[in-house]
């Protein structure tokens, strides 16, 4: 598929700017862009869910006397 240009991401704001795949992989070291993006979406997705859990937050009860001991 030579001469075949990518002409968008799929992903908002974010304009294609590398136009060799192979040479960004080798850079990033990461693995296959494809996994890159599928991490990064993974990443986004927890920090929605940490947004709504506020884990930095102090308990709203405090735990039972051995619920952190381990092993159970």
């Amino acid at each position: 598929m030579a001469g075949v240009l990518k002409k968008t991401t799929g992903l908002v704001g974010l304009a294609v700017s590398e136009s060799d795949v192979k040479k960004l992989e080798d850079q990033l070291q990461l693995g296959q862009i494809k996994e890159v993006i599928l991490q990064a979406e993974n990443e986004l997705r927890l920090v929605r869910k940490m947004l709504q859990w506020k884990p930095w937050e102090p308990l709203v009860e405090e735990p039972p006397a051995n619920h952190w001991k381990w092993p159970i």
